[in-house]
C-alpha cells in the first residue's frame, strides 16, 4: 500500500522503473524522445563520476583534509538527469550539494572542493558554466535565482522564438528549504511575474534528522498551485523521467509560459554533511529499502538490457573514475592558503570606498606585527 501525505507514490512521473523497464507517458514521452543510447550513455557517465568524486570528497574530509562535506548520494539521476536538459545559456543556482549538475555543466569539480577545504568562499566563476556559487543559507538562493529570471526577462531573452538565446533559470533546493519564508517569497515573484524559473525541490525525505512528515501534509509540490504556479511530481531516481519533466519545464519558461515547480522524490542515503549522524533518526530498513532503487543500477539495467552497455564502455569509464579519485585527491591536497587580503576581492563588481578603506587598514594592521617583530619602533601592541 502506497504511503500517503507528502511521502505518496501517487502521481509521480516516471519512465524507468526500479528494475530498469522502459514505461511511456501519454504527456512526457515526448520530452525524452531525443534521449539516444549516446546520450544516455552520457547521463549514466555523469552519475558514475559525480558518485566517484562525492565517495573521494567524503573521504577527503574523514582524513581531515576538507573542513565539511555535504553529499549528493543517491540524489545523482535528480542532478544529472535536470543537468543534460539544460541549454548553455541557461542559468543554475543551487543550493550545497549539486554536484551531479556541476558535473553535468562541466565544472572542474575539484573547484567546489575549495569551499569545503576553507580556502574560497566559492571556487569558481559562475560565468564560465552559467552554474552560481554554492549558497548556505537555506533557501536564500531561490529569490536570487528568481530575481534573476526577472533580469532576462526584462532583457528580452524570453520568448523570442529563437532557442539560442530564449534563456531558462532554474534553482534547487531541499525539502526543508519549503519551510523557509524566502522559498514562500520566490514563489510569490515568480508568479506574479511570470519569471522564466524553474523552482526544483529535491525531496530527499530529509530535513537534517527531521522528515518531511513533519514538514508538510501533502505533497510538496501541492503548495505552489495556490501561488499560481503549476507543479509535477517525478520519480527523482529515474534519470530519464526526471530529463522529461525538466526539459519541459525549461521550454515553458523560455518561451514565456512562467514559473514551474518541479518537486524530484528521492532519498539521500548518505548523510545531511559529514558532521551527521543518520543512524540517530532512521532505520537501516529504510535505508536498504531505497539502496534497492539506486538511480545508477536503474540506469544501468536498462542499457545492459538493451545491448547498449558495451564491456569497452564500462573498462573506459572505471578508468575516467578512478583518474577522476587520484586527480581529487592530489588537487585538494595540494590546495595552498590564500592571502587573508583575498576576503576582500569579488565583493563588489567594481570598486567600492568602503571596501577599498577597510583593504587599506587591514593591510596596515598586518603590516603593524611585522614591525613588532622586527622590533622597529610603532609596533603593534
Amino acid at each position: 500500500m502506497s504511503p500517503t501525505g507528502p511521502l505518496t507514490d501517487d502521481g509521480l512521473v516516471q519512465l524507468l522503473t526500479p528494475a530498469g523497464e522502459r514505461v511511456t507517458h501519454p504527456d512526457l514521452e515526448v520530452w525524452a524522445a531525443d534521449l539516444t543510447p549516446e546520450r544516455l550513455r552520457a547521463m549514466y557517465r555523469d552519475m558514475v563520476l559525480t558518485r566517484r568524486f562525492d565517495t573521494e570528497a567524503t573521504s577527503l574530509q574523514r582524513q581531515g583534509e576538507l573542513a565539511l562535506y555535504a553529499q549528493c548520494l543517491g540524489q545523482e539521476a535528480a542532478q544529472v538527469g535536470s543537468g543534460h536538459a539544460l541549454a548553455p545559456q541557461d542559468h543554475v543556482f543551487p543550493s550545497y550539494r549539486e554536484h551531479g549538475v556541476a558535473q553535468a555543466r562541466g565544472l572542474e569539480m575539484t573547484d567546489l572542493l575549495r569551499l569545503f577545504r576553507g580556502v574560497d568562499h566559492g571556487g569558481w566563476d559562475p560565468a564560465d558554466h552559467n552554474f552560481h556559487l554554492f549558497t548556505l543559507v537555506i533557501g536564500s538562493h531561490t529569490l536570487h535565482a528568481t530575481g534573476y529570471a526577472m533580469g532576462v526577462q526584462r532583457d528580452g531573452l524570453v520568448g523570442t522564438g529563437d532557442p539560442a538565446r530564449d534563456t531558462a533559470v532554474v534553482t534547487y533546493f531541499g525539502d526543508g528549504a519549503t519551510a523557509q519564508g524566502d522559498v514562500s517569497e520566490s514563489l510569490v515573484f515568480a508568479a506574479v511575474n511570470q519569471a522564466p524559473v524553474v523552482l526544483f525541490c529535491q525531496n530527499n525525505q530529509w530535513a537534517i534528522s527531521e522528515p518531511t512528515t513533519k514538514q508538510a501534509r501533502v505533497p510538496l509540490a501541492d503548495r505552489a498551485p495556490g501561488f499560481g504556479i503549476p507543479s509535477v511530481r517525478v520519480d527523482g531516481n529515474d534519470v530519464i523521467a526526471t530529463y522529461a519533466v525538466t526539459r519541459q519545464a525549461l521550454e515553458r519558461a523560455r518561451s514565456g509560459g512562467g514559473p514551474t515547480f518541479v518537486e524530484a522524490f528521492t532519498y539521500r542515503m548518505g548523510a545531511h554533511t559529514t558532521s551527521d549522524d543518520p543512524t540517530r533518526y532512521r532505520s537501516r530498513e529504510q535505508e536498504e529499502h531505497w539502496r534497492r532503487r539506486d538511480p545508477i543500477d536503474r540506469l544501468r539495467r536498462y542499457l545492459a538490457s538493451t545491448g547498449e552497455l558495451p564491456e569497452v564502455f564500462q573498462a573506459e569509464l572505471a578508468g575516467e573514475a578512478d583518474a577522476l579519485g587520484e586527480h581529487v585527491r592530489t588537487t585538494v591536497r595540494s590546495m595552498g592558503r590564500p592571502s587573508t587580503a583575498s576576503m576582500f576581492e569579488h565583493v563588489y563588481a567594481t570598486s567600492h570606498s568602503v571596501v577599498d578603506a577597510e583593504r587599506a587598514w587591514f593591510a596596515e594592521y598586518e603590516q603593524s606585527y611585522v614591525q613588532h617583530d622586527s622590533g622597529e619602533a610603532g609596533g603593534h601592541r
